[in-house]
């Protein structure tokens, strides 16, 4: 498929993205797109620029450069709460619990931004946890359990892109399956996801197209059904 038409059915489209923090250029021009209802993977090593990228196209670094687009419009100049309301929610890799809350005052903590969010008996239909957990404080809960609650809260907000930050790492084998197939249910209902991932087995079993960064760069793409015969760059790329 061409540029073009790849970036036609774009529903996020970054182009020549830099992001600093302080004097550290961290981004050299990322470059990306994710059509609306797919999960593309972040792959890299350990300070690629795969979260900043993230957090970037949520406005969530203070000084960015480039073009961020989500259903057409221009993301860079807008804070992170505008960015919030057009539909976009950010999980981030330590999960953001409240220890001090229960289960049920995190997962209404997050406003509502747009129609279509799921309510609580879709959210604990994919979490059967958290209902049995629902008087449990933050600080009682399992990391399986905590992630589960980060997905279940910006579900809620009615965001229909949805950008994890390492859902699976430091969780149990059975609890990082019930993640994988969380998210393949939430593409299955149309959501679109960005997954930054350095587990990329687990990715393949879930994603349409892999984007591979380097020192703040996007390098590579390798769609999903070309993965395995490129596993020999894919573990030059990884150091794996």
């Amino acid at each position: 498929m061409s540029l073009r038409a790849m970036s036609e059915g774009a529903l996020l489209e970054v182009r020549d993205l830099h992001a600093w923090y302080g004097e550290s250029h961290i981004l050299h021009g990322v470059d990306f797109e994710v059509r609306r209802g797919e999960v593309v993977t972040l792959l890299g090593r350990n300070g690629a620029g795969k979260t900043t990228t993230l957090k970037s196209v949520m406005g969530m670094v203070p000084r960015r450069r480039g073009s961020v687009r989500f259903d057409g419009q221009q993301l860079i100049m807008l804070p992170s709460n505008r960015i919030a309301r057009l539909g976009l929610a950010f999980c981030p890799e330590e999960r953001g619990i409240f220890a001090s809350l229960n289960v049920e005052e995190n997962l209404l903590l997050p406003p509502v931004v747009r129609a279509g969010g799921l309510g609580g008996d879709a959210i604990f239909d994919l979490f059967p946890n958290l209902r049995e957990r629902l008087r449990s404080q933050g600080t009682k809960l399992s990391g399986g359990e905590q992630q589960m609650l980060a997905i279940g809260r910006i579900l809620r907000t009615g965001a229909r892109l949805l950008l994890l930050d390492e859902p699976t790492e430091g969780l149990a084998p059975v609890i990082v399956q019930q993640i994988g197939v969380t998210i393949r249910r939430l593409k299955a209902e149309d959501f679109t996801i960005l997954l930054v991932e350095q587990n990329f087995r687990f990715a393949a079993t879930m994603a349409d197209r892999h984007y591979v960064m380097e020192r703040g760069r996007v390098v590579d793409m390798i769609p999903n059904d070309e993965l395995a015969s490129s596993m020999g760059r894919l573990h030059d790329y990884l150091g794996v």
